[in-house]
């Protein structure tokens, strides 16, 4: 009895992995071997930095506290202790969007733990 081979969902499980690697350079997007270790790479990197985006962030949002802070003569731990002193529970994201597009309202939060 000849051999029983599934070419149909071979064949349409290369062209998946084809087609997700549409878009890359040189021999990336059209040689089978080439493509498919790029895309197990890219799909490492990306399940990666999805956590890494998280730490970017929030250091990115201290930093824009803190400037905010500064402003108002106040370093970046002394604010928070305060915050956290007077039972103001306000994210990282919420606090360093007031510092960089509502200073005003950022100044009201700084004169209430003062």
């Amino acid at each position: 009895m000849p051999r029983s081979v599934n070419a149909v969902a071979s064949r349409a499980k290369r062209k998946k992995l084809m087609k997700m690697t549409k878009g890359q350079f040189g021999r990336r997007k059209n040689v089978w071997t080439v493509a498919k270790n790029s895309l197990e790479k890219g799909l490492q990197y990306a399940y990666r930095d999805r956590r890494t985006k998280k730490r970017n962030f929030r250091s990115l949002w201290i930093q824009r506290i803190n400037a905010g802070a500064r402003l108002h003569g106040m370093s970046y731990s002394e604010f928070m202790g305060k915050l956290h002193k007077k039972d103001i529970q306000m994210s990282r994201k919420v606090l360093a969007d007031l510092a960089m597009n509502h200073p005003e309202a950022f100044k009201a939060i700084v004169d209430a733990v003062k």
